[in-house]
C-alpha cells in the first residue's frame, strides 16, 4: 500500500517564514550541518525578527538540553505509541486504496490473482484467526526455496477447508523472501457464488495439471492436498490418518516442470470440527460431498459453525528434489508411484511426531 508523506505541523526546518523555535547549538567536531571542518560550531544567525537566546555561557549537556532545561526533545507519538502522524497515513494509503479500486487501476495475472486486495485485505482479515485464535506455529520455513518454483504438497483436514487457508497466511507472514503460495482448489469453489471471486482474488486456481504447471515454471509457490474431499471430510476417528493421495498427478506435475516437492504436515486442523456423522441424504440434495454432523453443529444452529480454538504447527519438511530426472520420468508410473509414497510417508511421520510433542489440543 502506498504510504502518503506527513509533514508534521511542528517541523519549521524548511520553512523561512512566520516564528520559527530558538535555535540550539550543535556539539561534536565536524557533524552534519556545522558548516565548518574544524570541528567547531558554527555561528548562529537570527532570522530577522527573531528572538535568539544567549547559549555562549551555557555547557554543552545545556546546550543540548535547550529549552529550559527539559532534556532533549522527544519525538512525538500517537497515543498507541506509534510515530506522529503514523494513522494520517494510514488513512490516506486507504483512502489511495479504494480510489485504485474504484478507478480499476490495479493489476490481476491470468489466473485473476490480485496481489495487492490479497496482501492489504484478504491477509488482513485471515492474520487475526492464524495468530490469536489457532496461535498457528510454523516449523521449517527455510525448507520453502527463496527463489524459482517449488510444490507444497500438505495433508488435508477439518470438515471445513480452514487448514489450506492458514497455510496461505503461514508461507506469506513468515518466508523471509515474502513469497506467495497459490493453493489449487477443488472445482466446487469455483461454482459457490462469492467464495469463487474470492478464491480467484488469493490466488487459488483449478486443481488441474496444466494451471499448475504454469505456474510452477512461472517460479511460483503451488499448494496442494492431494486427499481432496476424502481429507476433510473423514469422520473424527480416523483424524490423522493420512488418505490416499490419488494418482500422483502432484509427481507429475512437479517432474515436468523440474520444481522441488516440499512435504507439509499440518497438526491441530482435525479437531476444529469433530465431524462424528454424515447425513448424506442431505449432502445428495444439496449437492456437496458430506453434510457433517458435529457435537455442536447443527444442533447450536450458526454458533456451532464456530471452529474450537485448537492450537495449531504448520511443519515444512526437507524438500524432495526433481530436477536431476530426464524428461521422460513424468511418464515413468513406477517411479511417480515412489515419490507419491515418500512424500506420504514423510507426512504421516511428521504427523505422528507432531502428535507426540503436543501438550494438548488446546495449548
Amino acid at each position: 500500500m502506498a504510504d502518503a508523506k506527513v509533514i508534521p505541523f511542528d517541523d519549521d526546518r524548511s520553512r523561512s517564514g512566520g516564528a520559527s523555535r530558538p535555535a540550539r547549538r550543535r556539539t561534536g567536531a565536524g557533524g552534519p550541518g556545522s558548516g565548518r571542518g574544524d570541528g567547531s560550531a558554527a555561528p548562529v544567525s537570527a532570522l530577522q525578527g527573531a528572538q535568539v537566546p544567549e547559549l555562549s555561557g551555557l555547557s554543552p549537556a545545556e546546550a543540548e538540553a535547550g529549552e529550559g532545561g527539559r532534556g532533549p526533545r522527544q519525538e512525538a507519538v500517537d497515543a498507541d505509541g506509534s510515530p506522529a502522524g503514523g494513522w494520517e497515513r494510514r488513512i490516506a494509503g486507504g483512502l489511495a486504496f479504494l480510489r485504485r479500486r474504484v478507478t480499476g487501476d490495479y493489476d490481476v495475472d491470468e489466473f485473476g490473482y490480485d496481489e495487492e486486495l490479497t496482501d492489504q485485505v484478504l491477509m488482513s482479515v485471515l492474520r487475526p484467526m492464524a495468530d490469536k485464535y489457532f496461535r498457528v506455529e510454523v516449523k521449517g520455513i527455510e525448507n520453502i526455496p527463496s527463489g524459482g518454483g517449488a510444490l507444497i504438497v500438505a495433508n488435508h483436514s477439518g470438515t471445513l477447508p480452514l487448514d489450506g487457508l492458514m497455510l496461505q497466511v503461514a508461507v506469506h507472514d513468515n518466508h523471509p523472501a515474502d513469497r506467495h503460495l497459490r493453493l489449487l482448489a477443488a472445482d466446487l469453489v469455483f461454482h459457490l457464488p462469492v467464495v469463487n471471486e474470492l478464491a480467484r482474488k488469493a490466488g487459488h486456481t483449478l486443481a488441474c495439471a496444466e494451471d499448475a504447471q504454469r505456474l510452477l515454471e512461472r517460479g511460483e509457490i503451488v499448494g496442494v492436498m492431494p486427499e481432496g474431499f476424502k481429507g476433510i471430510g473423514k469422520p473424527f476417528g480416523e483424524r490423522y490418518k493420512l488418505q490416499r493421495f490419488g494418482r500422483g498427478g502432484f509427481v507429475s506435475t512437479a517432474l515436468r516442470a523440474g520444481a522441488p516437492i516440499v512435504p507439509c504436515s499440518i497438526v491441530g486442523a482435525e479437531e476444529i470440527y469433530p465431524m462424528v456423522g454424515n447425513a448424506k441424504t442431505l449432502a445428495r440434495l444439496l449437492g456437496i460431498p458430506y453434510f457433517p454432523i458435529t457435537p455442536t453443529f447443527p444442533w447450536l444452529g450458526p454458533l456451532g459453525a464456530l471452529p474450537l480454538p485448537t492450537k495449531w504447527t504448520i511443519q515444512f519438511g526437507e524438500p524432495i528434489p526433481t530436477d536431476g530426472y530426464p524428461p521422460e520420468a513424468a511418464e515413468d508410473p513406477m517411479l511417480m508411484f515412489n515419490l507419491t509414497d515418500q512424500v506420504r510417508e514423510q507426512i504421516q511421520h511428521t504427523l505422528y511426531k507432531l502428535l507426540v510433542q503436543r501438550r494438548s489440543v488446546f495449548f
